[in-house]
C-alpha cells in the first residue's frame, strides 16, 4: 500500500499539530454554546475522532452519509443523501466535519440542507482544501492545509475504498488509478 505513494504531504505529526490548533479555536468559538459535530461519512471519520479529542468543551456528534461521486474519480454535480442525522439540530451549533474540500458542490449543498433545519449556525471544519478544483463558492471556518490538485488519499482519503487507514496523506500514483 505504501508503495503505491508517491509523496507524503502530510505526516501523522504534522496533522496532529494542526488538528490542536483547529480544536482549540472551536473550543474557544464555541463555549458556552450547544455544539454538534456532523462528520459526513467516511472520509472525515479519523478527522473528526481526532479532532472530538482536541475539543475542550462539551460537544455531540453526528454522521451524515452524502454522495456526489459514486465510485468515479469526477464528481457528478448530483448529491444524494445516502444516511441522514439521528438527532435534532435545531437551535443547535453545527459543525459540518469533513477531509477535504473539491468541487465545494457536496459542502455548499450540505450546508443549505442543515441550515432548513434551523440551527442557531452552520460552519465547516475541514483538514484538507484544494482550490484548484472549486466549482462551488464554499467558506471553511476551520481549514486544516490548502493542497495542491493531486489525487490525495491516506488519513480517510480513500481511492477505492483503499488507504483510508494510512496515518498520513500522500499524493497517490498515477499508474495506480489510471489503469
Amino acid at each position: 500500500m505504501v508503495n503505491d505513494i508517491e509523496k507524503v504531504l502530510f505526516t501523522e505529526k504534522e496533522i496532529g499539530e494542526r488538528i490542536k490548533e483547529i480544536g482549540q479555536e472551536i473550543s474557544e468559538d464555541y463555549k458556552g454554546k450547544d455544539l454538534i459535530l456532523v462528520g459526513v461519512l467516511k472520509g472525515s471519520v479519523p478527522f473528526m475522532a481526532d479532532l472530538m479529542k482536541k475539543i475542550e468543551i462539551s460537544c455531540s456528534m453526528d454522521f451524515m452519509a452524502v454522495s456526489s461521486y459514486g465510485n468515479s474519480t469526477e464528481t457528478s454535480g448530483v448529491v444524494r443523501i445516502l444516511k441522514d442525522l439521528d438527532f435534532e439540530i435545531e437551535n443547535k451549533h453545527v459543525l459540518i466535519v469533513e477531509d477535504i474540500v473539491d468541487s465545494g458542490i457536496t459542502l455548499k449543498y450540505l450546508k443549505k440542507y442543515l441550515s432548513a433545519k434551523n440551527p442557531a449556525s452552520v460552519e465547516i471544519a475541514c483538514l484538507l482544501n484544494k482550490p484548484e478544483r472549486r466549482e462551488a463558492e464554499i467558506d471553511v471556518k476551520y481549514l486544516g492545509f490548502n493542497v495542491p490538485n493531486y489525487f490525495l488519499v491516506g488519513y480517510g482519503l480513500d481511492y477505492a475504498e483503499k488507504y483510508r487507514n494510512l496515518p498520513f496523506v500522500g499524493i497517490l500514483k498515477e499508474n495506480v488509478y489510471k489503469k
